[in-house]
């Protein structure tokens, strides 16, 4: 497949481009935007055939077949990371933040806190927040260039006794680790000792760049923990037809779960989401291959752009995820000049603080696009940044009408 020639985003990804939500946040609609963490690709074609199929059928009645989906995606995870699930140990929820949303108020009462690992997927803070929960943050820490879990810190944090869930994110968003087995095993032994279940979001288990390994939490402990593992959204750039599937060995979070979403008939699946989700993990295997080395060349040129083009701005090795963490504070720049040079250039990053309130002067960028929307949206940061001048005149007009 040629990716550079398959970006169906420029009509089609109504929230991405939707001019409302680019005026509102980086005051202009002339963006490339890269906040959305979704792909501007056509799917494998196994997904299309088979939505075809569905539409040319033109019946739509009650169809369920979770024991097929959960095969699919036992045996994708069985040649894809020599991880064995069971299939009964399978509840299919609506989405991975629906059954987040459930676990935590399943393992947890209200008042009751949850933690994240900061800077995180701002919607873990949310579904916590929203469900009456307290947010916990540990800040992962930068050591050589490099986010890394500051283990004591999540030591003194999952000691605290209202503390009673913990989400790991793995690989992470929007820092781009991938958990070693080591740093995985070294979690499992704190919450152990503390008590606390973790829930373990691996959505982006799939995207993994060379010389990285992914470990699912389930291969190192299924029996107390929980992994959000069965999701084709970002895999197969499925986002809005696809399912969310919370797995555990763990019989009693198992029927727990399995009740929650039963009560709420969140676990009917439709044929769309269904057959499509099979095509995806049982067809769509060679397309992801060649994803994977699309998306690192994008990852690369994007690593040397930073490093050779753009003065005082750093990105964060990429392991996993099609996501980059820019960092630039170092280029001398306030929070609200960088909001500015985005507007400006047409940079469409997701705003640092998005993820963590002290982040202001970091941002987010998705890399899952053609290349060449890549080269022009940095082009066009380089030429803003690297302009010394507008920003001082801007100043310089704002300090004279003062004096005035």
């Amino acid at each position: 497949m040629n990716f550079d020639q398959n970006n169906t985003g420029t009509e089609n990804n109504f929230i991405r481009k939707s001019p409302e939500m680019l005026t509102s946040i980086f005051g202009t609609t002339e963006v490339t935007p890269l906040w959305v963490a979704d792909m501007d690709f056509t799917v494998a074609n196994p997904i299309k055939a088979e939505l075809q199929r569905l539409v040319d059928r033109g019946q739509f009645a009650y169809e369920f077949n979770s024991k097929g989906v959960f095969n699919a995606i036992s045996n994708w995870y069985q040649r894809r990371h020599g991880l064995d699930l069971n299939t009964s140990n399978f509840v299919q929820v609506t989405g991975v933040l629906t059954g987040i949303a459930l676990l935590i108020r399943e393992l947890t009462n209200q008042d009751d806190s949850v933690l994240i690992q900061t800077p995180a997927y701002h919607q873990f803070s949310k579904v916590i927040s929203s469900a009456g929960r307290n947010v916990v943050k540990s800040p992962l820490k930068i050591v050589g260039g490099k986010y890394e879990i500051d283990f004591d810190d999540l030591d003194t944090k999952l000691r605290a006794v209202d503390v009673k869930v913990m989400i790991l994110c793995n690989p992470h968003n929007p820092v781009g680790r991938v958990w070693s087995k080591e740093e995985l095993e070294t979690v499992l032994q704190i919450a152990a000792r503390h008590n606390v279940t973790i829930i373990s979001d691996e959505i982006h288990a799939d995207i993994i760049y060379s010389g990285h390994r992914f470990t699912s939490l389930m291969k190192l402990d299924s029996k107390n923990h929980v992994a959000l593992i069965g999701s084709p959204s970002k895999t197969f750039g499925m986002q809005s037809i696809s399912n969310g599937y919370i797995y555990t060995a763990n019989q009693s979070i198992l029927e727990s779960m399995r009740a929650a979403a039963e009560s709420m008939y969140l676990d009917h699946g439709n044929a769309f989401t269904t057959f499509s989700t099979i095509a995806a993990y049982e067809k769509g295997e060679e397309w992801v291959d060649e994803l994977l080395v699309y998306l690192q060349s994008n990852r690369d040129w994007i690593s040397d752009f930073v490093a050779n083009e753009l003065p005082g701005v750093s990105m964060f090795p990429i392991e996993g995820t099609y996501q980059g963490w820019l960092d630039f504070s170092a280029t001398g720049l306030s929070g609200d000049d960088l909001t500015t040079i985005f507007g400006k250039s047409g940079f469409g990053a997701s705003p640092g603080t998005w993820f963590d309130q002290d982040a202001n002067l970091f941002a987010r960028v998705n890399f899952a696009v053609p290349r060449a929307d890549i080269k022009a949206a940095f082009k066009r940061l380089q030429t803003v940044l690297i302009q010394p001048n507008s920003l001082q005149e801007r100043d310089t007009k704002a300090n004279a009408k003062c004096c005035c």
